[in-house]
């Protein structure tokens, strides 16, 4: 066994981690294609936001990256998860980011992040949504906190936050909230 770190595979296996230099690998951008099976764009007003989708059933997975990434964060995990679990994931490339167009793509406040998401969820649900579970990393976690404390998406089941960005001043209301909301939703 060589000095390199290994990683465990999903199917149990271990296999070695080779570095770019040593397998000749690429630090390119996924192709979308190879993880999801929607590219679409959404039309708003100011914007045309881009989103990533896999799966059409069950409850929907929405991913909320971190600053300076993309909706193609989330491609791997997308893929992993819908093969295991009965669901749909989608991912947006928010305001500034990615393939993402606004008007104004420097307004990078937390109030115009989570309308852009609220807007996003009711234009492509404008009657019944699934029920969705916000999937933040970073920025994204702020956000998704935020659309959160907004309680403006009646079909919100869960919340996810990774990594979150610190300093929220909704965080001791999300804490204390918590525990009810996911006990409403049994």
């Amino acid at each position: 066994m060589s000095g390199g770190p290994t990683v465990l595979l999903s199917d149990g296996k271990c296999k070695e981690r080779c570095n770019s230099e040593r397998n000749g690998g690429s630090y390119d951008p996924v192709r979308w294609s190879e993880y999801f099976n929607i590219r679409d764009d959404i039309e708003l007003e100011g914007g045309t936001f881009r989103i990533y989708r896999r799966g059409v059933e069950g409850p929907l997975l929405f991913f909320l990256h971190g600053g300076g990434f993309s909706a193609l964060t989330w491609a791997v995990l997308s893929t992993l998860i819908t093969d295991q679990v009965k669901c749909q994931c989608l991912a947006v490339d928010m305001r500034g980011h990615g393939d993402t167009k606004c008007l104004n793509d420097d307004d990078l406040s937390i109030d115009t992040l989570s309308k852009d998401i609220i807007k996003i969820i009711f234009a492509m649900y404008p009657m019944e949504a699934p029920p969705i579970i916000l999937v933040g990393h970073s920025m994204g976690g702020a956000v998704a906190v935020h659309v959160a404390c907004k309680r403006t998406i009646p079909s919100l089941a869960g919340l996810v936050v990774i990594d979150v960005v610190e300093g929220n001043r909704n965080f001791p209301y999300i804490y204390g909230y918590r525990t009810t909301i996911f006990l409403l939703s049994l």
